[in-house]
């Protein structure tokens, strides 16, 4: 220590050791730990290897990605935080965040294909349901031959999740779903989905219950596959019920915790949509990089000129900055404190990073941007749905402002 803190009162060498603690947080939370080190390195090769050569197939041709997926079931990563006795990882959700940043670095596509399993249909199911619950709703979904997939967004409300209009009654042992789900990823590659519809309408959001619906099922259809702006490889469409019957055992948590156990699961799944949105990022700077030191204008790289230097910059600060606001939410959920703020902000900075990144890929690579030839175009139409789905940037910022204030007002 500097020779002028010697002979200090107790009090500040206290102060200086908390300062310290501090410290230590901080590089803990800038260098991940040994073993998520070897899973992100482990995640980066797969994705340059098997990923990255056939991103631009699977977009083009809209083929979702089978093989794929089942080779990540094997490596573990379509059941992160699953306890190893139910066929999962058994890792912690910070490991969750470093895979899918990697894996969508590589296929944005495949990214959430996988986040969807993991956050949006294990995540509440390991939460909320009964043993029997889990071994029949989770252990088959681990391995990647199988994916679930979360039915909670309606054409008549996305953002408004308190106001489900499909409904569910009980007749006999039985419930009956009516009604129908939009947006629903995964939806045609689907064996099974958690279906959020109103038991009590007197009781508005607090009316609302959650179940377990197997894939294909009588009552229950699909509508057609929407032809996206991105992320071409995961199929979306709607979910229809029309006198859907399912055992009274498929109700996942207690009758009326539907819109608790939504909130919830959205919560944790900003922070993999945050992490997908990073590997569009961070696949944009790459590109933007490598595009800059090969191409040669006015006598030199293009990567020599300040303007060019800029954008690389404010890039990669970008990146970073949302990196470390994921981590930070993934890090506080591991330690069972709240997070509900930290992930909203890590979802909205990560996003719009995606966003921002991309579109100053294309800027960097001029007109080879604009075609498919290059990864550039790709990645921008990917980056803009990261601020769409698992609630808008609008919606990030009322959550971040409600918590913020809450947070003020005690």
């Amino acid at each position: 220590f500097p020779k002028k803190l010697l002979g200090r009162p107790e009090g500040e060498w206290r102060a200086l050791h908390l300062c310290l603690r501090s410290c230590r947080g901080l590089s803990q939370l800038a260098e991940l730990p040994e073993m998520h080190q070897i899973l992100r390195q482990t995640c980066r090769d797969y994705a340059e290897r098997e990923l990255t050569p056939i991103a631009a197939k699977l977009d083009k041709e809209h083929v979702y990605p089978t093989k794929q997926i089942q080779e990540l079931g094997a490596l573990g990563v379509m059941a992160m935080e699953v306890p190893e006795e139910l066929g999962g990882a058994g890792m912690d959700y910070l490991a969750y965040s470093v895979a899918m940043e990697e894996i969508s670095r590589g296929c944005a596509s495949t990214g959430v294909v996988v986040s969807v399993n993991n956050s949006l249909y294990i995540g509440p199911i390991l939460k909320f349901g009964s043993e029997e619950q889990k071994q029949q709703w989770i252990t088959p979904f681990t391995s990647g031959e199988q994916v679930g997939c979360f039915a909670l967004s309606e054409p008549g409300n996305g953002s408004d999740a308190g106001a489900a209009s499909t409904t569910a009654y009980q007749e006999g042992d039985e419930w009956v779903l009516n009604g129908t789900k939009a947006w629903i990823t995964n939806s045609w590659d689907a064996s099974a989905t958690i279906v959020f519809a109103t038991t009590d309408k007197k009781l508005k959001h607090k009316g609302i219950s959650a179940f377990l619906v197997p894939m294909p099922h009588p009552g229950l259809s699909l509508g057609k596959k929407e032809d996206k702006l991105g992320i071409k490889a995961s199929s979306t469409a709607n979910i229809i019920m029309e006198d859907c019957r399912i055992p009274l055992s498929n109700m996942l948590g207690p009758r009326g915790a539907g819109f608790k156990i939504a909130m919830q699961t959205l919560d944790s799944g900003r922070i993999g949509i945050a992490s997908q949105a990073l590997g569009i990022a961070q696949a944009s700077l790459d590109c933007a990089a490598d595009y800059a030191q090969k191409r040669n204008a006015f006598g030199a790289p293009i990567s020599k000129l300040q303007a060019i230097q800029f954008k690389l910059a404010d890039m990669a600060v970008a990146i970073e900055s949302a990196r470390l606001l994921t981590w930070k939410a993934a890090i506080l959920r591991d330690s069972k404190k709240p997070f509900t703020k930290e992930a909203a902000m890590a979802k909205l900075a990560a996003s719009e990073a995606a966003t921002s990144c991309s579109h100053q890929a294309i800027q960097v690579l001029g007109g080879m941007g604009y075609v498919s030839d290059m990864p550039a175009e790709r990645h921008y139409r990917d980056a803009r749905i990261t601020e769409i789905y698992e609630g808008t940037s609008e919606i990030q910022r009322l959550v971040i402002a409600g918590q913020l204030l809450k947070e003020y007002q005690s």
